[in-house]
């Protein structure tokens, strides 16, 4: 008896050592046809739970802004969503209460009330302080967490003074990339961290810029910047970026996660523009929502040793081609430059970049609010779902208009637009078609008979449809004020599929 129970053991350990020979070679690279290895079913996680931040709700003028919320649920049929404020020092919970909703499928406005003067002791600085980067804590912010129907398709904005949205708020994470103009053109440029956990974040800052041979950390004072438990800190950068035309910022956490937010203006007093968190370097990139309006430029940066050879394409009305001077962009490793593109001034749609490199990249448009160097729209994904944008200008208050392209097959999605009393949710809307490698633009305004200032815009790729990239442009005044890429407010997440697993092999 004994005997037999020692074979089985070893011949499980066999079995074992067999079957794990068996993954290692599957995941050998092999230059031989083999056949395409099992993948287990990929199913779906539903969103339960969403949180997001905002910087400048509660600080005083000119970053002073309201919270601006949508959610477009799916499976769940209700939910709460709490709107709580940070605290400079950092605390043990969350802060004071600001609003409770309960609302799905709506717009909800919120006003936040202006947080406390930071106290003397405050505004001295935070250790790391130093003469290039002064760290202080963050006055104002607040975060929004959500459950359950107010979860799903969530999508929150900050909005100013003026009711126009100034940035989305974003959720936690670990690594975030910003890329736009320079110390030169933004005489100010500072970035704020958030942490919303229950424990403190340590964050670090490395930046490229067309003054730099490499990928300089900025210095001792942005090696473990240290941002307390549900608390808010704020770095001016200026010193360290002096005299740059262009920089290129990369957070990072080695412990905890934060939410990073970088604010430029040309003037202390002046509103000045938040940079969109673009994507994470790559050696593909699609930047959309680009206005026909004056001359873009590229900006760029190749945060790796490797250097890289770029290719632009634009994706118009009329079709894909390269555009004068897209092509034989040879950039360093570790350097970053503007491209001039004065033959899309005047075209709308969308650039697709490639890359031998990974890179990252922006482009800006003329506009932006008082203060800024103009209006930056950054590198984004594909419209996976549906796309939810919260606060839109309509009537006195500005215009919106969507830029929507199709860089690969002919793409077809639906727009619904939802205000604070009439849901987005059993309106037909319009279904947009978008020819294979081109673009359209799309004005677009409050349900019918229906009157207001603001408005919320929900974009749905139809079944069938190739990827959609999607840009907001925001004007007012006669001129662009933002460009905002078309989030994915997803109600639910793929799981992939595993390959390979023992049970699999087993099976098999």
């Amino acid at each position: 008896m004994v005997s037999g129970s020692r074979y089985r053991r070893v011949g499980l350990c066999l079995l074992v050592v067999l079957v794990l020979g068996g993954i290692y070679a599957a995941a050998r690279p092999s230059h031989q046809k083999s056949t395409p290895p099992r993948q287990a079913a990929v199913g779906r996680a539903t969103v339960s739970t969403a949180a997001r931040v905002c910087p400048a709700p509660g600080s005083a003028a000119p970053t002073a802004a309201a919270v601006a919320m949508a959610a477009v649920p799916g499976s769940a049929k209700s939910g709460s969503a709490v709107i709580s404020t940070l605290t400079p020092t950092g605390s043990a919970s969350a802060g004071q209460l600001v609003s409770r909703v309960t609302q799905p499928g709506v717009l909800q406005l919120t006003t936040v009330p202006l947080a406390p003067a930071l106290t003397p002791a405050e505004l001295v600085g935070l250790p790391g302080s130093s003469a290039s980067v002064r760290t202080e804590p963050g006055r104002g912010g607040v975060q929004v967490s959500a459950t359950g129907a107010l979860a799903q398709g969530l999508e929150v904005e900050q909005t100013g003074p003026g009711g126009l949205v100034t940035a989305q708020c974003s959720a936690p994470g670990t690594n975030f990339w910003f890329i736009g103009p320079g110390q030169k053109s933004a005489a100010s440029i500072e970035l704020y961290l958030t942490n919303i956990g229950n424990q403190p974040a340590d964050a670090q800052v490395q930046a490229v810029t067309d003054t730099s041979t490499g990928s300089p950390v900025l210095g001792n004072a942005d090696n473990g910047i240290t941002v307390p438990a549900d608390g808010m800190v704020e770095q001016s950068l200026s010193g360290l970026l002096q005299g740059t035309k262009v920089v290129a910022l990369n957070v990072t956490t080695t412990v905890g996660q934060v939410v990073a937010a970088v604010r430029e203006t040309q003037s202390g007093t002046a509103d000045g523009s938040w940079l969109p968190a673009a994507e994470a370097p790559a050696t593909r990139l699609t930047i959309p929502g680009l206005p026909a309006i004056g001359a873009p430029q590229l900006y760029i940066a190749v945060p790796g040793t490797a250097a890289a050879d770029v290719k632009i394409t634009a994706i118009t009305q009329k079709g894909s081609y390269q555009p004068t001077g897209g092509t034989g962009i040879d950039l360093l490793g570790g350097s970053a430059a503007i491209i001039p593109l004065p033959s899309l001034a005047g075209v709308a749609g969308a650039v697709s970049i490639s890359a031998t490199a990974p890179v990252v990249a922006a482009m800006l448009v003329s506009g932006g609010p008082p203060g800024s160097a103009g209006a930056v729209a950054v590198s984004s994904g594909p419209v996976l779902e549906q796309g939810v944008m919260a606060a839109n200008p309509a009537g006195p208050a500005g215009s919106t208009q969507l830029v929507l392209s199709a860089p690969g097959k002919a793409a077809s999605v639906r727009v619904t637009t939802a205000t604070t009393t009439a849901p987005a949710s059993g309106e037909a809307g319009t279904v947009v078609h978008i020819g294979a490698k081109s673009s359209v633009v799309v004005p677009v305004a409050p349900p019918a008979g229906v009157r207001a200032s603001v408005f919320t815009v929900v974009v749905t790729p139809l079944a069938g449809s190739g990827p959609v990239y999607g840009g907001r442009v925001i004007s007012a005044g006669g001129s662009v004020q933002s460009v905002l890429p078309v989030p994915s407010s997803l109600t639910w997440i793929p799981v992939p599929g595993v390959s390979q697993s023992l049970a699999a092999i087993l099976d098999g």
